[in-house]
């Protein structure tokens, strides 16, 4: 049920309880059109989800996961196996406009028929929630406007530490780390995610 506003029309009386006719300036004088809602505001199609338990029961069996490393410049992605046991790197989209990017991580999930994203959440190290964090669940939301595929937030601290930590132990030039580290920490993210909904 939306919001109720009160339209009020005055009529001719307004000038004459001004002047002090009380007479005319009677309730006859504001005629009360009733309450008339506000439009209402469509319902998202989707859920967001901070419980990888809860996620995990939406979940339709075999079918595979994107897990999204959400920066200000790219969205690195990350692709689990049918059975949800492994997270591969997909793909780093180069961020322009959200109807844009959307798009193109919708056309992933289409093709890899999956059915949830794992979204990483950028908390603080104290667990306070920061400017970036507030950007991601935004994202979240505007995911679960457009889709009904559900949105599992994930913990992402120190994952992108862990990845470029990972590929200086791998020896990868600096041109590579900044090529391959956002769908790495996508990577990193879901395989958290998969093994807490396997326990």
């Amino acid at each position: 049920m939306g919001v109720l506003r009160a339209d009020v029309v005055f009529t001719g009386g307004l000038q004459s309880a001004m002047t002090g006719d009380a007479t005319a300036a009677s309730v006859d004088a504001l005629t009360m059109t009733g309450p008339t809602p506000l439009p209402e505001r469509e319902p998202p199609l989707g859920r967001t989800f901070a419980d990888a338990l809860a996620f995990r029961d939406l979940l339709t069996a075999n079918t595979r996961l994107i897990g999204i490393d959400a920066g200000t410049k790219t969205l690195g992605l990350a692709l689990s196996d049918v059975g949800r046991v492994i997270a591969s790197p997909l793909e780093t989209i180069q961020r322009t406009k959200f109807k844009a990017d959307a798009e193109r991580l919708f056309f992933l999930a289409s093709t890899h028929k999956i059915s949830g994203f794992v979204l990483g959440f950028p908390a603080n190290l104290d667990g306070s929630e920061g400017p970036r964090a507030q950007a991601t669940r935004a994202f979240a939301r505007n995911i679960n406007k457009l889709s009904a595929v559900p949105v599992l937030l994930w913990d992402e601290r120190l994952t992108t530490a862990e990845a470029e930590r990972l590929l200086i132990h791998a020896d990868a030039s600096r041109k590579r780390r900044a090529e391959v580290i956002d769908k790495l920490a996508a990577t990193l993210i879901l395989q958290g995610a998969l093994d807490r909904m396997r326990t």
